[in-house]
């Protein structure tokens, strides 16, 4: 086992993970240490242990995996990329969500605990960004077009929005998970009328929109002061649904946008996110969504970006840019 004496960058993610691969081959490419883990290993191969009120400092701990040992008071940086918590399969139900939440409050806990590591970005951060509601609002207050939006589960309020509207579309409050006859599926933005809402809307709120007539999409990653805007060209709704059906271009973005999502991420206290934009006819900019930590490696792939490159100096230096 090598204990890391340099300030190392912590990467938190899921086995197979090629985002954090290309970061990590970029901050091997700096002579920067990397220790990568991730939270479901917990056991055999991942082990924390962290110390309070015995130290002149608040907190003292190790993250330790099967080939490092790190001093968590020496990290210099922490990429939140993609980690699994653990789900206990072999314990009953009730031990496994005791489990569960025993490492979620105690790994967490202590990493959440540590004054000194930089983000990118604070978990607890990218969980308050992610409510959609929120991100309207904000959107809105910082000079955004957004689209009509309803949250609602009143079926007749729902009706009446959708009818109201020409074309509407569905969209999920937050992507889970989720399993239809063994099959996994997911949440897409689809159109929605009229006759489709039923009584069963009651049951939870539901995203209800107006259809933007537009162009093309714009995917904007944001990471430090650096911006990188992608133009999606294709004939879907939902870009995501068909990533073959796509054409790409380097987007030229007004300064005026630029400023107000750099501006957007600063009031959240983020130093990363992936932005979606629609274009419309006449040329103007759409708020759609923000992911705080969306999916960017292929753009890498099709527009030579540094997007890579830009992360791993974020994470090397240690602070904020």
């Amino acid at each position: 086992m090598t204990v890391t004496e340099e300030r190392p960058v912590l990467v938190a993610t899921e086995a197979d993970d090629i985002t954090a691969d290309m970061v990590i081959g970029e901050l091997n490419r700096r002579d920067v240490p990397v220790v990568r883990f991730n939270p479901a290993d917990i056991g055999g191969d991942l082990t924390v242990s962290s110390w309070f009120g015995v130290c002149p400092a608040p907190v003292v701990g190790q993250v330790r995996t099967p080939s490092r040992t790190v001093d968590l008071t020496r990290v210099r940086s922490v990429y939140w990329r993609r980690p699994e918590w653990p789900t206990f399969p072999h314990l009953s139900p009730d031990d496994s969500r005791f489990a569960a939440a025993q490492v979620r409050y105690g790994l967490g806990g202590t990493l959440y605990a540590l004054d000194g590591p930089f983000w990118v970005n604070h978990p607890l951060r990218s969980a308050a960004a992610d409510y959609k509601p929120a991100q309207l609002a904000l959107a809105q207050r910082l000079g955004f077009t957004v689209p009509r939006t309803l949250v609602t589960n009143d079926p007749i309020e729902a009706r009446e929005f959708i009818s109201g509207q020409g074309d509407a579309i569905f969209k999920t409050l937050r992507w889970t998970s989720y399993i239809r006859d063994g099959v996994p599926v997911t949440g897409w933005a689809d159109p929605v009328s009229p006759d489709e809402i039923d009584d069963s809307v009651r049951v939870t709120p539901h995203l209800f929109q107006t259809r933007v007539d537009k162009v093309a999409d714009v995917r904007v990653l944001i990471v430090g002061r650096h911006t990188f805007a992608v133009r999606i060209e294709s004939e879907l709704l939902d870009w995501r649904k068909d990533y073959s059906a796509l054409a790409y271009t380097v987007e030229p973005l007004p300064d005026a946008v630029d400023r107000a999502l750099h501006a957007y991420l600063e009031r959240l206290a983020l130093v990363s996110g992936s932005f979606d934009l629609a274009v419309d006819h006449a040329g103007n900019y759409w708020w759609l969504e923000l992911n705080p930590n969306g999916q960017w490696a292929w753009l890498e792939t099709e527009t030579g970006f540094p997007m890579s490159a830009a992360f791993a100096d974020l994470l090397a230096q240690g602070d904020r840019p």
